[in-house]
């Protein structure tokens, strides 16, 4: 069946966290959504009953988006589901921390695959339709770590500074079709993944949870506090509304002051 793709998103790495949050924001203006990630079966029910109340379809894949065949597979569940999506949301990714000297090479060849390679087959299997159209949205969620470096994340900076550039190339090509493609560049965001940094501060230096917290953030960040998903979730459909039509090539920091540094 024939399906309208004018208002259709692939989110990639949305079944919690930011992916999650910006699945949300673009289901709550109409847009037909394709979530992604690794999920048990009561789980994605649980999901596509949440969108259920949005007007525009759902559709799910758990497809492994390590691998160029993972990627083919996605985009085929993609179009199956909600056609030729219009907005792009590369978000998945994963994290590895070891000194460069001791980097496990198969955690390099995996963070580079999911964070980096995954984002360039994705772009590139669904950049002709949208250049056909005359119209399209891509939006990488890189991260501080694609403009500044912290140790032990070699793979992962090596990875978001690759994002970043390639962010700009598809910028620089695509410009003449309607199509810009953008990265947004968070700092430390409020997810379940920071909860147990804070909780080991807590425990370590006898303080309470709001003041790890605090601490966690403020080595990094001036503004010592994380960003809500919600936050990252309003500039991704920012950059698909009208007036940021000539907002490409950019790398937008959500990052509390870290970058500015």
């Amino acid at each position: 069946m024939q399906q309208d793709t004018s208002r259709a998103v692939l989110i990639t790495g949305s079944t919690s966290g930011i992916g999650l949050a910006v699945a949300h924001g673009f289901g709550r203006a109409g847009y037909h959504v394709m979530l992604h990630g690794l999920a048990d079966q009561e789980t994605v029910q649980a999901l596509q009953d949440e969108f259920s109340a949005y007007a525009g379809k759902v559709g799910f894949s758990n497809a492994d988006i390590s691998s160029e065949e993972g990627c083919a597979q996605l985009v085929s569940d993609t179009r199956e589901a909600i056609g030729n999506p219009s907005v792009l949301v590369n978000n998945a990714g994963i994290q590895f921390t070891a000194p460069t000297h001791e980097f496990p090479a198969d955690k390099w060849q995996q963070i580079l695959a999911v964070n980096l390679s995954a984002s360039f087959y994705l772009m590139r299997d669904l950049l002709p339709a949208m250049r056909s159209a005359n119209w399209g949205r891509i939006i990488n969620i890189a991260s501080v770590h694609g403009l500044v470096a912290s140790e032990q994340k070699s793979a992962y900076c090596a990875a978001k500074h690759g994002l970043v550039g390639l962010t700009k190339v598809a910028a620089l090509e695509n410009a003449d079709c309607n199509i810009t493609a953008n990265a947004i560049c968070p700092g430390w965001v409020e997810t379940p993944l920071i909860q147990p940094q804070i909780e080991a501060i807590s425990r370590e230096q006898g303080i309470d949870l709001d003041s790890a917290r605090a601490q966690l953030v403020g080595a990094k960040q001036p503004m010592a506090k994380a960003s809500p998903p919600n936050a990252i979730a309003e500039l991704a459909m920012y950059l698909c509304g009208d007036f940021a039509g000539t907002i490409t090539g950019a790398s937008l920091p959500v990052d509390g002051g870290w970058t500015a540094q």
